[in-house]
């Protein structure tokens, strides 16, 4: 029988709104099991900090330019992680393990850099826990793209809640990405890649004009026309572009100056139609030689604004079920923090997180550093 672990997972995905935190127990394999979900916001300030950086980041030459800036909030960022940390641990749980993944303002595979803030030396200072980090640096390394790297995980969701394979598993969060997993227990059968925006454009959109951080719902787009012209030149210009293939994207590869001159509403509902259009295109080249494929399953908080879905099932054939993954019982919410306590584990017990088929990386790799206690 399979040890089982105890690990926390954090994940501050590219919303920059906060901390996912979830812990499981799992034997880094074939099951888990969640103990505790829960959502941890930053505050206006941190909120604001993060994005105004980000916005300033488009080149390694910045990160050097940068460096006092980041680190001013790298130590902020780690400081709200330890109360997190404090406040779900109790003292006895010594042997639990932290899937700390940071705050990412930087990421490019050709570079081979992925820079998440976050320190994970005064994390281990702090609260004297078992911190495994630093999770995309080794696919990197191996030749593949640092991201995504949840599929292991979306393959044991399948296997656990027994989902009818193959099965497209959609996460939206600021960047979206799919995953196709075709076989249960078989790595080699996951396939999966970056697909483009998620709700980056439309976040920043309502950042920058107004002062809400996302359209709650797709309540704001859902006033708003599309502006066709705006649209169509949109498309134009995205299809042409060399890169819009590439596997995997930051959210600064993508940028809202096409919609300028737009009302608030007007521009939501524009930037979540071009965005459907981007993510359901991909959808659409991605499963079609998936004939048995029945369910496309929608994780990560774009899953609920309603006209991004809507926009994107008029896409997908009839014949195809776009739902959400809530409805086999597991928390949209928390897949990513679910996920990197699972990655957490293997990385500790010294198994692949990453796959040929998932990050393009040369051989299965191990990713992920650990300062022990």
């Amino acid at each position: 029988m399979q040890k089982k672990y105890t690990s926390l997972g954090l994940m501050s995905g590219t919303s920059g709104d906060g901390v996912d935190a979830s812990i499981i127990i799992s034997n880094g394999i074939d099951q888990y099991e969640v103990i505790k979900d829960k959502f941890f916001e930053y505050d206006s300030i941190l909120f604001k900090e993060y994005h105004s950086l980000k916005e300033k980041i488009f080149n390694s030459l910045d990160l050097k330019k940068l460096s006092k800036e980041i680190s001013n909030l790298e130590r902020k960022i780690t400081l709200f992680h330890a109360k997190i940390i404090n406040e779900l641990v109790k003292k006895r749980d010594e042997n639990i393990l932290i899937g700390f993944h940071g705050q990412t303002i930087y990421h490019n595979s050709k570079e081979k850099i992925s820079r998440q803030i976050g320190d994970a030396k005064l994390l281990n200072q702090l609260t004297k826990k078992k911190i495994v980090f630093n999770f995309r640096k080794n696919d990197l390394l191996n030749g593949g793209e640092g991201a995504p790297l949840v599929p292991i995980f979306h393959q044991l969701i399948s296997s656990q809640n027994k989902i009818d394979l193959p099965v497209c598993f959609l996460n939206i969060g600021g960047i979206s990405n799919a995953t196709i997993v075709k076989q249960f227990s078989n790595p080699k059968e996951i396939f999966s890649k970056d697909i483009g925006p998620g709700n980056c454009l439309i976040d920043e959109w309502v950042r920058k004009n107004s002062v809400r951080k996302f359209d709650n719902e797709g309540k704001l787009a859902a006033l708003g026309k599309k502006n066709e012209i705006i649209f169509e030149q949109a498309q134009d210009l995205y299809s042409n572009r060399i890169d819009k293939d590439k596997a995997s994207f930051d959210i600064n590869d993508f940028d809202i100056s096409f919609s300028r001159g737009l009302s608030l509403e007007d521009g939501a509902m524009t930037l979540t139609e071009f965005t459907a259009s981007i993510i359901g295109e991909s959808l659409l080249t991605l499963i079609k030689d998936q004939k048995d494929l029945k369910e496309i399953l929608i994780c990560g908080g774009g899953r609920k604004n309603k006209i991004l879905i809507k926009a994107i099932n008029k896409i997908i054939p009839e014949n195809i079920n776009l739902k959400l993954i809530d409805e086999y019982g597991v928390k949209g919410d928390f897949v990513e923090s679910q996920a990197f306590a699972y990655i957490a584990i293997r990385t500790y017990k010294n198994l692949p997180t990453s796959f040929p088929s998932t990050t393009s990386c040369k051989t299965p790799t191990v990713g992920g550093e650990i300062i022990e206690n």
